[in-house]
């Protein structure tokens, strides 16, 4: 599960950690789609979906396991990376091409991604804790502003 990307201190991955986390996600992904989000669609109480974002630099297409939180028609998602000092790559790759897909259940749905405003953070941000109580703690454990990004469907 992506959510708790990064390490329990807050500082980045190391390279075995990442390669485990890179299997770990690519496993979820695999599960969560032949499954139709059945396995792997949840995170206890907490819902998950598949974003696809293109790389920014090599161009591949990778896939991540997120929490989310509807917001009305909209998906909202956080770029903790499990209170690491950096964004996830993700996130970066979001900002070159925001114009990607998510997978919800077994539905596709195109969608533009956008951070969300100063004045919409504090609402979504309450949801998403309210969901899924840790991305307080990591907050705590960065000096970064961690990002809340809201999907907005385009079909």
């Amino acid at each position: 599960m992506r959510q708790s990307e990064g390490t329990s201190t807050g500082r980045n991955p190391s390279g075995p950690a990442r390669l485990a986390m890179k299997f770990a996600t690519s496993a979820h992904a695999g599960v969560y789609r032949a499954s139709g989000g059945k396995l792997g669609g949840s995170l206890g109480k907490s819902p998950v979906l598949l974003l696809n974002t293109v790389g920014r630099k090599t161009g591949v297409e990778r896939t991540t396991p997120l929490l989310y939180a509807m917001d009305s028609e909209d998906y909202a998602i956080v770029a903790s990376y499990g209170g690491a000092p950096k964004h996830p790559d993700w996130f970066l790759n979001l900002q070159a091409n925001p114009e990607t897909s998510i997978e919800v259940g077994g539905r596709k749905i195109n969608v533009r991604a956008e951070v969300a405003t100063p004045e919409d953070k504090p609402r979504l941000w309450a949801k998403l804790t309210e969901m899924y109580p840790t991305y307080d703690d990591y907050r705590k454990k960065t000096d970064r502003e961690i990002p809340v990004v809201i999907l907005h469907p385009r079909d």
